[in-house]
């Protein structure tokens, strides 16, 4: 692959996962502070952030059945048109959101409609993840899957950054009234933008390498092909089920360590919320850095070998987080939060999407790794303030109900990963191409 084509390749995956997660982590940004007031309005603070991290938790329940729609889509007519269509779903959806009147201008449609936005969000980055995984992957060469896989992932982080980083600054110029009253609204609707910058990328790329290598024998063998997702349970059922349960460690943690920690601080660590959104967004510039490097490693050492030292770096890690936390010192919060994303996030998301990828073979392998990844994330990732938020209710603010979720996402990660051995769909079809090319040689 020429640089040209590279840089053309990974900036379209970098920069459309980033604006999805921006307009994802908008969200989860005031979800606990202008959510649960404006939106979610009860006589019980509590109920009204549970109210709140559930609008969150939805979104994830949704992903699946968004990625089984846009995966359908994606394995049939291609990755790059799906991608189009994610992308533009869930910049209208996050303009919605800015615009919606709250619950005192319109009662409870005010909530139902943010829920509704919520769920067409959660449809569109259920199917963006596996095609900006794909688009990299599909491109890559062999011995760089690692590497070009780990950019998608860098979104992830960097969309983190971006919308915290709209919120500080906003908090920042504009007195606590107004920006209570109308300023959070204005990165919602901003996002438009954003997606226009995206889609104008996006738009001039071809398709993948494997895309059309895989419509050319399909044509040349006169093949009808059957729904994807009846294939991926027919070929591939025990690699769905490894890569749900991969997700897990990869997902929970993270929305603790960036979501539900901002409510905790400001409610319980006695920090502003101005302090939590700056540190967060300070430690994920340096986790975006981590992450190209941890998949270029994984090209070298292995991609599960990584992932199962990160994965029991983050089980034994549990326990210290809250400890480290809950000395209520500023400085020691930011760096609890340092080792947990910095240090022991990165070897797990940076691999993540290249050994999905690699479990399945081409002609399903949309489907196959957006049904891993966003099952799991639905089941671990935006449940996860939710049930730290309720165990913390539920045990008098004892740390100690997240410590062990926190440790049981780790064991199922841990369990799938280790089944998860010897040749995968990837290392065939590797191995296919060799073998055509060597009998071509002779």
């Amino acid at each position: 692959m020429d640089k040209k084509l590279r840089r053309k390749v990974l900036s379209a995956s970098l920069i459309g996962s980033s604006i999805e997660w921006f307009d994802f982590f908008l969200y989860a940004a005031v979800a606990s502070i202008i959510f649960n007031t404006q939106f979610f309005v009860t006589d019980d603070a509590f109920l009204s952030t549970i109210l709140a991290y559930f609008g969150l938790a939805l979104s994830f329940f949704i992903r699946p059945l968004g990625g089984v729609i846009f995966a359908h889509i994606g394995d049939r007519v291609g990755r790059k048109k799906t991608l189009i269509i994610t992308l533009s779903l869930m910049g209208l959806a996050t303009a919605g959101i800015g615009l919606l009147p709250t619950y005192a201008q319109i009662g409870i449609a005010a909530p139902l409609l943010l829920l509704l936005f919520r769920l067409i969000q959660g449809l569109g980055i259920g199917g963006e993840w596996g095609g900006a995984l794909l688009l990299a992957t599909e491109y890559a060469p062999k011995n760089q899957r690692g590497l070009f896989g780990s950019f998608p992932q860098m979104g992830i982080p960097i969309g983190l950054v971006l919308a915290y980083g709209f919120f500080f600054l906003l908090t920042w110029i504009m007195p606590e009234e107004m920006f209570l009253a109308w300023g959070w609204r204005i990165p919602f609707i901003f996002s438009l933008l954003l997606v226009i910058v995206g889609l104008l990328i996006r738009k001039g790329l071809d398709e993948t390498p494997a895309f059309v290598a895989m419509q050319k024998e399909a044509a040349e063998k006169n093949e009808v092909r059957r729904l994807p997702i009846i294939e991926i349970f027919k070929k591939h059922p025990k690699e769905v089920l490894i890569t749900t349960g991969a997700k897990f460690v990869e997902t929970g943690p993270f929305y603790i360590f960036t979501t539900f920690i901002v409510g905790y601080g400001v409610a319980s660590l006695d920090v502003s919320f101005e302090f939590m959104m700056l540190s967060i967004m300070a430690v994920s510039v340096l986790t975006t850095i981590m992450i190209p490097v941890m998949g270029s490693l994984s090209d070298r050492v292995g991609r599960r070998k990584m992932f199962l030292i990160g994965a029991a770096a983050m089980l034994l890690y549990a326990f210290p987080y809250f400890f480290i936390v809950n000395t209520h010192e500023p400085m020691l919060v930011i760096l609890a939060t340092f080792i947990g994303l910095v240090v022991i996030w990165p070897p797990i998301t940076a691999i993540l999407g290249t050994m999905f990828s690699e479990s399945f073979s081409k002609e399903v392998r949309y489907t196959g790794v957006t049904l891993g990844y966003q099952i799991g994330a639905a089941v671990a990732g935006g449940s996860a303030p939710l049930i730290a938020e309720f165990l913390m209710n539920q045990f008098d603010g004892s740390s100690i109900p997240v410590s062990l979720y926190i440790i049981m996402t780790a064991v199922v990660s841990l369990i799938a990963v280790f089944v998860l051995e010897g040749e995968t769909a990837q290392d065939k079809e590797d191995r296919l191409i060799s073998e055509e090319k060597l009998m071509n040689a002779e």
